[in-house]
């Protein structure tokens, strides 16, 4: 079992955004989760290849110009463009010093499950199918490597610190919050923005519909990005993080014993953050819609914590986006904060799993920014659609 807490600063989030099915920007995927709403697009006109349903809960209208400008986006392949737009909000949403003399000391770290599939797999075939020698489309290469989208994004807004690519699947948004306490612990960067990116395409469509055969998740896409930086550090510059990642902890075993991995990490991650059971409000988790894994990851959340905390299950809004999915997880619980006066202060917990046995959970306290209040949340009845 490893953990982030000892050692490592409290992350605070000073600012953050999200691309996504239901919304972009940090108000608009408060509003969507607010009322509910959930993703679904007719997909069958984004691609000349073929797709395994007309619908799915990704973002045809999506286009990286309209955010950006025209200038450098013509030949942007999709999780870049993603990120690039996820980051430019995530820097005008902050307070944190982003500019051209603190540069250097602001970096990047995304998480990711394989990178840009389409990409890469266009790219492979072009090597086996055009003519000798090998008359591949050069302007696909830089996109065809798994850290083109962290590394574009730094160039383009120009951010000089660490930049890194983390391939961790279902928990590369965990594994984000961590190696970023680490880095800012370090005192390798100051700011950091940390999230993930996840495309949509046919080659993703196919191999989802595979592996989830006969289960109601649609796949989906987006990315969120958060800027964190040492907890201590801004409150002593008198400002005001939207939250806090107290501790996190992850641990790996067999498939079979899943629930169990979890439970301890949970169990772990409240100790470090100094936070008992009865305190937390909800728990983020993310359902695969994959039943014994689902079954696993709710067994180990109820011997950890009970049944109190409200459940907050942001895949029924946005669907599965792999890599992205547990950003979307701290995303939904910010929003929660964002639209509920009475959680001010109180702590959540995010959970991920994986199939290959690897479990963990992170410790959040949300704080409420000064501003218009909204109604308070339906917490308490056990449940939140995200």
């Amino acid at each position: 079992m490893s953990s982030t807490r000892a050692g490592a600063p409290v992350l605070a989030v000073t600012g953050w955004s999200a691309v996504s099915p239901v919304g972009t920007g940090a108000a608009g995927f408060t509003e969507a989760v607010r009322a509910g709403r959930a993703g679904g697009a007719d997909v069958s006109g984004m691609f000349d290849a073929p797709l395994p349903s007309d619908r799915a809960h990704a973002i045809p209208d999506f286009r990286a110009a309209d955010h950006l400008g025209r200038k450098g986006t013509r030949h942007l392949d999709r999780s870049t463009a993603l990120a690039l737009v996820a980051t430019k909000l995530a820097l005008e949403s902050t307070d944190a010093a982003v500019d051209d003399d603190t540069g250097g000391r602001v970096g990047l770290v995304l998480g990711t499950t394989a990178g840009s599939i389409r990409t890469t797999s266009e790219f492979s075939r072009d090597t086996l199918v055009e003519e000798r020698p090998y008359l591949v489309n050069p302007v696909m290469f830089p996109s065809a490597t798994i850290n083109c989208p962290a590394g574009r994004s730094a160039i383009w807004h120009g951010l000089r610190g660490v930049n890194a690519t983390v391939a961790g699947g279902q928990m590369a948004g965990l594994n984000v919050l961590r190696y970023g306490a680490n880095l800012i612990g370090s005192g390798h960067v100051d700011v950091l923005l940390a999230g993930a990116v996840e495309e949509f395409s046919p080659h993703m469509a196919w191999g989802h519909r595979a592996l989830t055969d006969g289960y109601d998740v649609p796949l989906g896409e987006g990315a969120a990005v958060f800027v964190v930086e040492d907890a201590d550090r801004v409150r002593a510059r008198g400002r005001t993080p939207e939250a806090e990642v107290l501790a996190s902890a992850f641990g790996t075993g067999a498939p079979e014993d899943t629930a169990r991995t979890l439970e301890a990490g949970i169990v772990r991650a409240l100790r470090l953050a100094g936070v008992d059971a009865d305190e937390v409000w909800g728990v983020a988790t993310g359902e695969h819609g994959v039943a014994g894994l689902d079954g696993a990851e709710d067994a180990g959340v109820r011997a950890a914590l009970g049944d109190g905390p409200v459940r907050v299950r942001v895949k029924r809004l946005v669907g599965e986006c792999n890599s992205a999915s547990g950003p979307f997880q701290l995303a939904a619980l910010l929003a929660h904060h964002r639209s509920d006066p009475g959680l001010d202060g109180r702590v959540a917990v995010l959970t991920s799993v994986s199939s290959d046995g690897a479990a963990g959970a992170a410790v959040v306290r949300g704080h409420r920014l000064p501003g218009p209040s909204a109604p308070a949340g339906p917490h308490g009845d056990g449940e939140a659609v995200a």
